[in-house]
C-alpha cells in the first residue's frame, strides 16, 4: 500500500506546486517575460534535450561533481577513521577545521582561481572543500563513539593495524558517516552550481549565467529544474549505495 501511495502523493504535491505556478502567471502578477509559464519552461527543456545543450552541459557538470565528491569522502573517511582513533591529535586539528569550516568554499573562489586557473580543476576544489568537511565530523565522531566491546573483540583476535579499521571500525560507524554523506551531497551540489557560475565556461550554473544575460528566463528555469532534478536522484544513489554496502554486511533490509 505504501510503496503505491509514496508515489501518488509525489504526483499531487507535483501538480500543486505547477498549479500555483499557472495561477500565479494567469493572475498577471508576473509579465510573461519575468516569470515564464510552466508550458514556456517545458518547451524550453525540449528544446534543450533536443539540440544536445543539456546533454553537454550536464555531462560536464556530473564529471566535476563525481570527481570532487569521490576524492572529498574518500580522503575525509580515511582521515577521519585515523583521527578518531587519535584524540590528542584531533585535539590540535579540530580548531582549525572548525575555524576553516564554517568559510563558503565561494569565498575562496578567487584564491582557487588564481591559482589552478580557469575549467574543471576550480569547480572540483570548490566541491572538495563543500563535501570534506560532513563526511569528516561524521566519521570522527563516529569512531569515537564506538563501543569499547567491539574494539576488546578485535583485542582478543589479535586484529589490529589496517585490519582493524576495515573489519571492525568502518562497519560499526558506516550507518554515522553515511549521515555525512548525505550532507555532502546537498553542499557539495549547490556549490557545484555556484562555482561555475564565477569561474568556468560550461556547466548547469554557466548555462544558468548564460541564459540570464541573454534575458532567457525559461532557459533559466529550466536549468533550475534539471539541477533539483539531478541533486534529488543523486541523493537517490547514494541512499541506493548505502543500503548494498550494508547488506554485504548483513545490516541491510
Amino acid at each position: 500500500m505504501k510503496s503505491v501511495q509514496r508515489p501518488l502523493q509525489i504526483v499531487i504535491g507535483v501538480g500543486l506546486l505547477l498549479a500555483l505556478w499557472q495561477a500565479v502567471v494567469s493572475a498577471g502578477l508576473y509579465e510573461e517575460s519575468l516569470l515564464p509559464s510552466p508550458g514556456t519552461v517545458w518547451q524550453a527543456i525540449v528544446s534543450m534535450i533536443r539540440d544536445g545543450t543539456l546533454a553537454e552541459h550536464l555531462g560536464v557538470s556530473l564529471y566535476r561533481f563525481a570527481a570532487g565528491y569521490i576524492l572529498a569522502s574518500a580522503t575525509a573517511i580515511v582521515l577521519g577513521l585515523i583521527l578518531g582513533r587519535l584524540p590528542a591529535l584531533w585535539g590540535i586539528i579540530d580548531p582549525i577545521v572548525q575555524v576553516v569550516r564554517p568559510v563558503s568554499p565561494i569565498a575562496w573562489s578567487p584564491f582557487i582561481v588564481l591559482w589552478f586557473g580557469i575549467g574543471d580543476v576550480p569547480a572540483i576544489v570548490i566541491i572538495f572543500l563543500a563535501a570534506f568537511f560532513p563526511v569528516l565530523l561524521s566519521t570522527v565522531g563516529a569512531v569515537r563513539k564506538v563501543d569499547a566491546t567491539y574494539l576488546k573483540v578485535a583485542q582478543n583476535f589479535e586484529i589490529g593495524g589496517w585490519r582493524l579499521f576495515a573489519k571492525i571500525l568502518f562497519p560499526a560507524v558506516f550507518p554515522y558517516i553515511a549521515n555525512g554523506l548525505h550532507i555532502a551531497i546537498g553542499t557539495s551540489w549547490i556549490f557545484l552550481v555556484s562555482g561555475e557560475m564565477v569561474g568556468a565556461q560550461s556547466g548547469l550554473g554557466f548555462l544558468i549565467v548564460d541564459a540570464r544575460n541573454q534575458l532567457r528566463l525559461d532557459l533559466v528555469l529550466a536549468g533550475i529544474v534539471f539541477i533539483g532534478l539531478f541533486g534529488l536522484l543523486l541523493d537517490r544513489l547514494v541512499r541506493v549505495a548505502e543500503h548494498w554496502i550494508q547488506r554485504q554486511w548483513g545490516g541491510g533490509q
